[in-house]
């Protein structure tokens, strides 16, 4: 078993991660009846989807000895109703750690976010509008 969710009332719950007791707590959104006090569950998803990227970008650079430190990953969630659902997320992605990346190191990282495993697991009607901004 990966977590266990509890619903806490008031449109809100909480998540623990079993392996490592971590916990977090979801809200509805103001959209959708709730406080908008946390992230919503739709919110982690969109979420999930710029950690992932960069984790495995970070296994990439580890294994071809490139510096990503300092890099940001910008989330923006886009949804459309009947139904209500995630329509696209907007991922702009800062890469950082160096004064430059060669073309090959571009590349490399650019192919890890894009094949990184939420990345595959989204619903294909997900738009993923996914922006590498390198430094000049």
């Amino acid at each position: 078993m990966t977590s266990k969710i509890i619903y806490k009332g008031n449109l809100r719950t909480t998540a623990t991660h079993l392996q490592s007791g971590t916990i977090l707590e979801t809200d509805a959104p103001k959209d959708n009846n709730g406080e908008g006090a946390r992230f919503s569950p739709s919110d982690l998803t969109a979420t999930s989807l710029g950690s992932c990227m960069m984790t495995i970008m970070g296994i990439a650079a580890r294994t071809h000895n490139i510096n990503m430190d300092g890099s940001e990953c910008e989330i923006t969630k886009i949804m459309v109703a009947d139904p209500r659902r995630i329509g696209a997320i907007e991922a702009n992605l800062y890469v950082k750690g160096q004064a430059q990346y060669s073309e090959k190191e571009r590349k490399i990282l650019e192919h890890a976010a894009l094949t990184c495993p939420v990345y595959f697991s989204l619903h294909p009607d997900i738009e993923k509008r996914v922006h590498f901004h390198w430094p000049e």
